[in-house]
């Protein structure tokens, strides 16, 4: 595959890729801190390594689930990739590191093999009914399509379990024309067996992804990967299905930017950012 402008055409896909996930959730917890990965975790490029959609997921659920605050909301989470995770036991911690009864920070971090691959800080905000006026985000959505009989991903890209977990819906692009794109998904499994996805899980197992279905370059012969993946939301997803419109800039030095719009069935949810590592293969 030659690499070219943000007008070239990637080559016709030939990879169908299966309607069901490789396994019936991303992890198996082992106690309250450990995790078994899944198959369904691993991304396009490599079978050893997770694709950042799941461990983003399993940090938010950390804070969730191990911090809980009913009267508050994540409003802002931020992750930073330290290394590749891979398709193994992870180790989770969370901790309030800032805490306050209006606003509150939270950390927690992913750890495979004694050493730190991922961590992620998030901003809460204690909610109370009719405390503002409304002034939601404004612009249309791109509609749900129909569904679709056979997935396809990037040329050449063999089928991985991550692309299998999530159902996809383009509602503009896809992942075999470079630029940007819209689409909706749902996930197909959960992100642990016999526990129901939080809202916030849900939007962030798809947000990592921004920046391959906007990509502007071709998969094969350039990486892209995040460094980091900032995630501001004023609501939670309150319906099914969560989408994102995405669109990709890159500078020649190598660095690149992604910029996300977020919504679910019934209107906008904010908006994440991904900054690029560009560089030929």
């Amino acid at each position: 595959m030659v690499p070219g402008p943000s007008q070239a055409v990637y080559p016709v896909l030939v990879m169908v890729v299966a309607v069901m996930p490789s396994a019936s959730s991303y992890y198996v917890a082992l106690d309250d801190h450990r995790f078994r990965s899944t198959p369904a975790t691993v991304g396009p490029w490599d079978p050893r390594l997770q694709h950042g959609g799941p461990p983003a997921a399993l940090l938010a659920r950390a804070i969730e689930h191990g911090l809980p605050r009913p009267n508050a909301r994540i409003a802002r989470i931020t992750f930073d990739f330290l290394g590749p995770v891979p398709v193994d036991e992870l180790t989770v911690q969370a901790e309030v590191d800032r805490a306050g009864a209006r606003i509150e920070r939270s950390r927690a971090t992913l750890a495979a093999g004694g050493r730190a691959v991922m961590e992620a800080r998030a901003w809460r905000i204690a909610t109370s009914p009719d405390r503002s006026p409304a002034a939601p985000m404004q612009g249309s959505l791109p509609p749900l399509p129909g569904p679709v009989e056979n997935m396809q991903f990037f040329a050449d890209v063999p089928t991985f379990g991550y692309g299998e977990s999530l159902e996809w819906r383009f509602a503009e692009g896809s992942f075999a024309e470079p630029g940007p794109a819209a689409v909706w998904t749902r996930p197909r499994i959960p992100l642990l067996d016999d526990e129901a996805l939080s809202p916030l899980c849900r939007l962030l197992l798809m947000v990592d992804s921004a920046n391959g279905i906007s990509a502007e370059l071709a998969p094969t012969a350039y990486t892209f990967v995040p460094v980091e993946l900032t995630v501001n939301v004023q609501r939670h997803p309150r319906t099914e299905w969560v989408g994102m419109r995405a669109r990709t800039t890159l500078e020649p030095d190598g660095i690149g930017l992604t910029r996300a719009e977020l919504f679910d069935e019934q209107g906008h949810l904010g908006v994440a950012v991904q900054t690029l590592f560009v560089a030929p293969r």
